[in-house]
């Protein structure tokens, strides 16, 4: 490790002798509770059980499960030993997880007890995994994780660079495959940092663990507070209920939100009457009337920003009074520029694909050097996505372009490509078209235009489980409607904005 580097356990370090036996982490289910002290001795100890099953520098370690202590401190571990963490996301098929496992080549994999026998079926088909282990005891049939920590000798030191990287987050399928981004040490402080410093966070603060920890946010939201020296108060998975009732008597301070989560926290509210007014500092994407009810409510501040995967989940940032509808400004260490098809950068006003850089911008995609390439021409890091600048400065998302199209339903990214590829596996289906349109609950729902093939006759139903048994059911589409005569370009393909045109909007 050089003279001037800074990683993430360079941070737990520190914060051991910061802030000591102040309370870090306390998971709600057990209510096992550790303070800053502990986090660091048992990420220590669990460094030294990772280095004793082979796990090397640059090597990578693969987590399916809920969040929880133990899926933390790997993060940890990984981070002293200059291991890459390789997190699933538990919502995703069968198919699709082994697909992620064998991308990132995992030599260790750890599991909830509840994925163990799907993975279990799996193991023929995961050749670089060498042991199996219980991410959250107790229960499971794979190898105990409390025999990792208890290793009487110390880890040995790697060299580790801020620049190494730290996490691989595998983003939605832009055409048809997912592709790993590889997240940097310098990603984690540089989004720490920025977090810490708009929000104005301090020990005093308690973070609603919340977001899954295989999501940036969720992953940068818990390593924010940890950086502040404030508790995460970790939930292994949304209950609104429970939420509201954490809130109250944990007097939670800061959380994230995607819609519907925090319109579920109100109504619970409602119902219960609970407090939430020591909520000051919610961020995320939310609907208007649901942002103004909060903050009337609370006298708390709502913050919309502009961020992806890429970005390491944040490149503007705002206050939601300060310019409504807008995504904030560009934050202190970026530099975010609009550019037109031949990256010419475009004046106030205009539409562009939205370009980054700076200390946030990630490392690449996992073994794509001509995809990381193509996004980082000219030096910066092109995010598919558009919009618009203000004369102040502010940033309006204006969606994706139309070769990058994308539906975020509550928060997760869906592209059409994979979802359409899918659909066209039935034998019954010719031609599908797939879209976002506006949804009351999720803000943003799935639509699938299809024609079927000469002869053929299927229930909307009947394609829509297909589609959730082939990929993660949160993909597959609310709505399908079936069409006689697709709208056609020359070359014979479906007229994409004809189709979202004619079949989009609010549906009934």
């Amino acid at each position: 490790m050089a003279l001037h580097d800074y990683t993430f356990y360079d941070l737990i370090n520190r914060n051991a002798v910061c802030y000591g036996n102040h309370p870090a982490w306390l998971d709600v289910e057990d209510q096992r509770a550790l303070s800053f002290t502990d986090i660091k001795q048992q990420v220590d100890r669990l460094a030294a059980g990772l280095q004793k099953q082979g796990v090397q520098v640059g090597e990578r370690v693969g987590v399916l499960g809920k969040n929880s202590l133990e899926y933390f401190l790997l993060y940890g571990a990984a981070a002293a030993i200059g291991a890459i963490v390789l997190p699933i996301n538990w919502r995703l098929s069968a198919a699709e997880v082994i697909f992620n496992l064998n991308d990132g080549t995992p030599k260790l994999l750890f599991a909830d007890p509840e994925y163990q026998s799907m993975i279990d079926s799996a193991k023929g088909r995961l050749p670089s995994v060498q042991r199996y282990f219980n991410l959250k005891p107790p229960g499971g049939v794979f190898g105990d994780f409390g025999d990792l920590l208890k290793s009487s000798a110390g880890f040995r030191p790697a060299d580790v660079s801020d620049e190494d990287g730290l996490v691989i987050i595998h983003t939605a399928a832009v055409a048809g495959r997912p592709r790993g981004a590889l997240l940097t040490h310098r990603n984690l402080i540089s989004a720490n940092i920025h977090l810490n410093l708009l929000m104005q966070l301090s020990p005093a603060d308690v973070h609603l663990n919340i977001l899954p920890l295989f999501h940036v946010g969720g992953l940068f939201m818990a390593t924010m507070a940890f950086h502040a020296g404030a508790l995460n108060l970790n939930m292994s998975k949304f209950d609104a209920s429970l939420a509201a009732a954490l809130i109250e008597t944990k007097r939670v301070t800061v959380m994230f939100d995607f819609a519907p989560i925090l319109g579920a926290i109100l109504e619970q509210q409602e119902k219960a009457g609970k407090r939430l007014d020591s909520l000051k500092h919610v961020i995320g994407l939310e609907a208007p009337e649901t942002i103004e009810k909060y903050q009337e409510l609370t006298a708390g501040v709502f913050y919309c920003m502009y961020g992806q995967t890429e970005t390491s989940a944040i490149a503007t940032f705002g206050r939601y009074n300060d310019r409504p509808g807008s995504a904030g400004r560009t934050i202190p260490l970026a530099d975010v520029k609009l550019v037109d098809e031949n990256d010419r950068e475009v004046p106030a006003g205009q539409v562009g694909e939205i370009a980054v850089k700076g200390p946030m911008v990630f490392s690449g995609y996992w073994n794509l050097p001509e995809d990381t390439a193509d996004t980082f021409r000219g030096g910066w890091h092109h995010t598919g996505d558009l919009g618009r600048f203000d004369e102040d400065g502010f940033l309006f998302y204006a969606g994706r372009k139309p070769e990058k199209e994308l539906i975020k339903p509550g928060g997760e990214n869906v592209y059409p490509a994979e979802v359409e590829k899918a659909i066209l596996e039935h034998p019954a289906v010719e031609m599908a078209v797939v879209f976002g349109v506006p949804d009351p609950k999720w803000k943003e729902g799935i639509k699938a235009v299809c024609k079927l093939k000469a002869g053929q006759k299927l229930a909307a139903r009947d394609l829509i489980k297909f589609v959730g048994e082939c990929i993660a059911s949160y993909k597959k589409p609310q709505q399908i409607e079936f069409v006689a005569e697709m709208p056609l370009l020359a070359n014979g393909s479906p007229d994409r904005v004809k189709i979202k045109a004619q079949f989009g909007g609010a549906q009934k």
